[in-house]
């Protein structure tokens, strides 16, 4: 039986960081679903169907058969109701310092109450992307600030046109 992990978030825009954790679930997962938060209270910067596509271009970069083992998807409630719908046995959420460990153990516990068959699994950022944030990203690139140490070049070159209007 495969074993499939969803990746949540918003991906507003999806980061280096975000690679990060998509690599390492990668490493153990035979698919990983990389499920897009939708909010109708918010407006993101990236459409949903831009940022399907920023990960595509992701998992098409990152090669070694990614392409076929990264689907997207999007939700709009549960997480846990995102990872059945997509068959998933276990959410994959990365970890950048301890303010990120205590809301996630949070949202662990309760999602682990309401789906105790569905498991979280916590990748800690490798130490150089531990900064990145995409609201940092987002911000930097809207002072025209060089943002290629942040995110992946189609993800860049994405931004750039966004902010050049």
């Amino acid at each position: 039986m495969a074993l499939i992990a969803l990746y949540p978030g918003t991906f507003d825009p999806p980061t280096n960081g975000h690679v990060d954790v998509l690599r390492g679930a990668l490493a153990f997962a035979d698919e990983v679903v990389v499920a897009i938060g939708v909010h109708p209270g918010k407006k993101p910067l990236f459409s949903l169907a831009e940022r399907k596509a920023m990960i595509g271009a992701v998992a098409k970069d990152i090669g070694n058969t990614a392409t076929n083992r990264v689907s997207t998807t999007s939700f709009d409630g549960l997480v846990i109701e995102a990872a059945r719908k997509a068959g998933a046995s276990v959410i994959v959420r990365g970890l950048r310092d301890a303010a990120d460990f205590d809301y996630e153990m949070q949202m662990a516990g309760m999602n682990g109450t309401m789906a105790p068959d569905i498991r979280t699994l916590f990748l800690p950022a490798s130490p150089g992307v531990r900064h990145i944030t995409a609201t940092l990203v987002r911000q930097i690139a809207g002072m025209k600030g060089d943002i290629k140490p942040f995110v992946p070049v189609a993800v860049a070159s994405k931004l750039k046109k966004k902010y050049a209007r």
